[in-house]
């Protein structure tokens, strides 16, 4: 870039006018975008001061350095590698389209930097790891079936331990449930056992008795000692006639 375009440049800023429309800071709906005031009083039309410039010739900026980019560079938007070509390198840059992808970003930004051009737009692009994700059970049935297709030995040893483990599940005893109802004869040894407890334990409570043999001994004893003219004594009868209690 020569000394004059950078003069002019220099220029083209310090005159940088602003035109926005009247009123636009006052209502939010209304945005900073030109337009020309209409108005029969409207204090911009009119020039007033501190209302606004209105666009008029001397804001323009010198022809040599009109629509050129701040770098010295003209700018032509690049979709594809074919607006590459019939480019001139020492005024015109490019800048990449957003729209462009990952993939042909990094293409059409090697092939640039191949030829010399300018890029404006210039990104560093990461290359993605692809991150192993585990197998699925639809992916690994997939490959137990190719797996015994190719190994047929495999397969036949896997069906004999498969058809085992069934004999063996066949084969297991089914437990009987067990049956509610008792036999009459059980029923009867208990209740038998049930009345002869209490009994003994009545027994044992209950002091031991002595022999009747002794009894019989002992009451001859004690009628012998009684005299006898206690046996021989009549009963003396009450001068009324009445018996007394004995």
């Amino acid at each position: 870039m020569t000394t004059e375009t950078k003069r002019l440049i220099r220029v083209r800023t310090e005159k940088g006018a602003v035109f926005k429309r009247h009123g636009f800071g006052t209502k939010p709906q209304l945005s900073d975008s030109w337009r020309k005031p209409r108005g029969q009083h409207n204090k911009q039309r009119e020039q007033k001061k501190a209302k606004g410039n209105l666009p008029k010739p001397g804001f323009g900026s010198p022809i040599a350095v009109r629509g050129m980019h701040p770098s010295g560079f003209f700018e032509v938007l690049v979709f594809t590698e074919k607006d590459l070509e019939n480019l001139d390198v020492k005024t015109q840059a490019i800048r990449i389209s957003a729209g462009v992808g990952a993939r042909k970003r990094k293409a059409l930004q090697e092939k640039a930097a191949a030829s010399g051009i300018k890029i404006l737009n210039a990104r560093v692009i990461k290359e993605r790891v692809a991150e192993e994700k585990p197998a699925e059970p639809a992916k690994e049935a997939a490959k137990a079936k190719k797996d015994a297709k190719e190994n047929p030995a495999k397969k036949s040893a896997s069906k004999v331990t498969s058809s085992k483990k069934k004999g063996t599940e066949e084969k297991k005893p089914v437990k009987s449930a067990p049956s509610k109802a008792k036999p009459a004869a059980k029923e009867t040894e208990k209740k038998a056992e049930k009345a002869e407890k209490p009994k003994a334990k009545e027994s044992a409570k209950a002091p031991a008795k002595k022999p009747a043999a002794k009894e019989a001994e002992k009451k001859p004893a004690t009628a012998a000692k009684k005299s006898p003219a206690e046996k021989t004594a009549p009963k003396k009868k009450s001068s009324s006639g009445v018996k007394k209690n004995e």
